[in-house]
C-alpha cells in the first residue's frame, strides 16, 4: 500500500496530468488562448500573491480530507489468514479547481477551466506510471484500489461557506473527489509461521459440473503445502480427464493484464489412476517465464477431433529462496544493521521508470520469523539505450536493522504478490522448517 507521501503523489499527479493538458507539443489543436498557463496549488488566498501576478493561471487546492468510509474498519487489504494489524488509513481528497485571468474581450478564464475540466474527465482514474513519473517512490501507484477521480457538484451554499473561510472573493470554479488513498500503518504486523501440518478431512464441499465434461474437482500440493513452487509435483484429481492434452496455468494479476498462458505438456504431465500428475519446470527459463502469485489450472482433454477445457481452479505459485549471501550466519555492523542478498525462483518482474530508475513490478517484502515485513532495496539502474532494460531479478539485497535482543535465528519468508516462500523441509518425513531457509544474526 501507500506511504505518508500518497496525498502529495495525488497532488502531484493532478497537477502533472494539467500541465500536460495545456502544452501545445501535445494538443496542436489546443485552445491558443489558454497557453502559457500557469498551474499553482496555492491556498485560494495566496493564489494571487505573485508580484505580478501570472496573466492566466489555474490552482488547484485540496481543500478537505475525508475517511472513506468503505475501507475505515475493513481487514488490511491483502492480509493473509491469522495475521494482525493496525488497518490502513483509507482517505478520499477533495480538490478545488480555479481559473484566474483577464476576461476583457474573450472569458478566458472559462476556456481555461473547460480545458482542465477536459483533462481530468479524460483522466477518471490515475494511472500507475503517471503516479510514478510525477512522484515516485510513494506506493500510491502499487495499492490494489485505483485512485478514481469524480466530480463533485457544489450547493450555493456550500460555495459560500467555502470561499467565506477562505476569507478571499469568489472566482469560478469546480470540485473534485479523488478516492481512495490507502496509507499503510506504520505500526508492527503480525505475521505467523505457517502450520506445519494440517488436520485429517480438512476439505471444502464438493460440486461436479457436468458428468460428462472435463471436470477438476482439487487440485493437490506436495506436502499439503499452502502454495506450490517451481519443481513441485501436483495432483490434479477430478472427472471425465482421459484424454488428457495439456494443462494451463493463467496468472490472475490486474498487473499483467494480457499475458499469455503458461501450458505444459507431456512429459510433463502424465494421467495416472489417482489422477493427472503434473510437474512444474524449474530450470532457468522457468525462472524466466513464471512469476509468483495467484494462477487458475485447467486440463485441456482432446477425444477424437473434439476438445474441451475443463473448469478453472485457483492456485497460488510460491517464490523460492535458492541462497542468500553472504551465508545463512550473518553478523551485525557496528550500527546494528544487516545486509543481505537473496536468490530466488521465479525473477521478480521488473519495469523501467526512465532512463535512469528501474522499479519492482511486484510487491516484495522479506519476513525474519512474525517480525515486520521488510521491503528491498531498490534495483539497479537500467542499461543506456538503445539496450533493452531487464524483465526481471533474482537478486534482491535487504538491508535492516536488528537489535542487541532480536538476534537470534529468524526464519525467512520471501512474499511476492502477497504468496510466501515454502519453508519446510521437502526431505523430511515428519513436517519441518528447512535449515537454508533459516537465517542466524550473530
Amino acid at each position: 500500500m501507500s506511504n505518508s507521501r500518497a496525498i502529495a503523489a495525488v497532488t502531484a499527479t493532478l497537477r502533472s496530468l494539467i500541465e500536460r493538458g495545456f502544452d501545445p507539443a501535445k494538443d496542436p489543436n489546443a485552445d491558443p488562448l489558454v497557453q502559457g498557463t500557469s498551474i499553482t496549488t496555492q491556498p485560494p488566498d495566496e493564489a494571487r500573491s505573485a508580484n505580478p501576478p501570472p496573466e492566466r493561471q489555474l490552482n488547484l487546492y485540496l481543500y478537505q480530507v475525508m475517511p472513506n468510509v468503505a475501507y475505515r474498519n475493513a481487514d488490511i487489504p491483502g492480509q493473509r489468514p491469522g495475521e494482525t494489524g493496525q488497518p490502513p488509513l483509507a482517505l478520499n481528497l477533495y480538490y478545488l479547481l480555479t481559473a484566474y485571468a483577464v476576461d476583457d474581450q474573450q472569458p478566458v478564464s472559462h476556456r481555461i477551466l473547460g480545458r482542465a475540466m477536459a483533462v481530468l474527465n479524460d483522466h477518471p482514474v490515475l494511472g500507475r506510471r503517471e503516479i510514478e513519473t510525477a512522484l515516485p517512490n510513494t506506493g500510491l501507484s502499487e495499492q490494489f484500489e485505483r485512485v478514481r477521480l469524480s466530480l463533485q457538484p457544489l450547493a450555493l451554499e456550500d460555495i459560500f461557506k467555502l470561499w467565506s473561510g477562505f476569507q478571499t472573493h469568489y472566482r469560478l470554479s469546480a470540485a473534485y473527489e479523488a478516492t481512495v488513498v490507502l496509507i499503510d500503518s506504520m505500526r508492527i504486523r503480525s505475521a505467523p509461521l505457517p502450520v506445519l501440518q494440517r488436520g485429517p478431512d480438512d476439505q471444502g464441499p464438493a460440486s461436479t459440473a457436468s458428468v460428462s465434461l472435463p471436470s477438476i474437482k482439487e487440485v493437490r500440493l506436495p506436502h499439503a503445502q499452502s502454495s506450490a513452487s517451481l519443481g513441485d509435483q501436483l495432483l490434479i484429481i477430478g472427472q471425465n480427464l482421459d484424454g488428457v492434452e495439456s494443462v494451463r496455468f493463467t496468472l490472475i494479476n490486474p498487473r499483467s493484464n494480457g499475458t499469455q498462458p503458461i501450458v505444459l505438456l507431456p512429459p510433463a504431465i502424465e494421467a495416472t489412476n489417482d489422477g493427472i500428475r503434473v510437474t512444474l519446470p524449474n530450470d532457468a527459463a522457468a525462472g524466466e517465464a513464471w512469476s509468483a502469485g495467484f494462477y487458475t489450472v485447467a486440463v485441456v482433454v482432446t477425444r477424437g477431433l473434439q476438445s474441451w477445457s475443463s473448469n478453472e481452479v485457483p492456485i497460488s505459485i510460491a517464490p523460492r529462496i535458492l541462497s542468500v549471501a553472504p551465508g545463512n550466519t550473518v553478523a551485525r555492523n557496528a550500527q546494528g544493521d544487516v545486509t543481505i542478498t537473496i536468490t530466488c525462483r521465479p525473477k521478480v518482474r521488473l519495469v523501467k521508470v526512465d532512463n535512469t530508475h528501474m522499479r519492482f513490478d511486484q510487491q516484495v517484502r522479506l519476513l525474519l520469523g512474525t517480525a515486520q515485513p521488510i521491503a528491498p532495496q531498490e534495483p539497479p539502474a537500467p542499461p543506456p539505450d538503445p539496450n533493452p532494460p531487464p524483465a526481471g531479478t533474482d537478486q534482491l539485497t535487504f538491508v535492516f536493522h536488528m537489535e542487541p535482543s532480536e538476534v537470534g535465528e529468524h526464519l525467512m519468508r520471501l512474499r511476492v504478490d502477497g504468496i510466501d516462500s515454502v519453508p519446510i523441509d521437502p526431505l523430511s518425513d515428519i513436517p519441518t522448517f528447512a535449515n537454508d531457509q533459516k537465517l542466524e544474526v550473530t
